[in-house]
């Protein structure tokens, strides 16, 4: 796979484990306000997303024509008790996804990560656009997860 940042999408389930490295059970559920995220949900979100994405891409390849589906990520994070959750389990479940996109990523040519679908809000994307809005989605809540730490005093 040449077209996409490869490196940068496996390196983000090693980027997660490091910004939670050493966090106690009770700082990953804590959030700044009730209507926030904790760490954990966060984490439980980047799950949720990696399933998303891993539909998005095989709807993608099989030609489908109906529109690539969006997700209420607040409803999904609450729903389903995602900071009733464990850390372990919710990396775990990031790592597994992450490893199996990238098996089938790697079986690509370059056509077919220039393969487009339609998403919700009517723009067409491409499979590398998915890959690498996926990396930078992953970047932006890596930021998010320090400032909850800095937010309870965990620098």
């Amino acid at each position: 796979m040449t077209l996409v940042n490869f490196e940068a999408f496996l390196n983000t389930h090693g980027q997660l484990a490091s910004a939670i490295d050493g966090l106690s059970e009770e700082q990953t559920t804590w959030k700044p306000k009730p209507e926030s995220w904790s760490v954990l949900e966060v984490l439980s979100h980047l799950v949720d997303h990696s399933l998303v994405i891993s539909f998005r891409i095989r709807d993608i390849l099989a030609g489908t024509e109906a529109r690539l589906p969006a997700f209420n990520q607040d409803a999904w994070v609450s729903g389903q008790y995602a900071n009733a959750g464990s850390v372990a389990d919710v990396l775990q479940a990031f790592h597994a996804l992450l490893l199996y996109n990238s098996l089938l990523l790697s079986r690509l040519d370059a056509a077919d990560l220039e393969k487009t679908g339609v998403n919700a809000k009517g723009e067409t994307v491409k499979i590398t656009d998915i890959v690498e809005g996926f990396t930078r989605h992953v970047q932006r809540h890596l930021g998010q997860i320090d400032r909850i730490k800095q937010a309870a005093g965990i620098a």
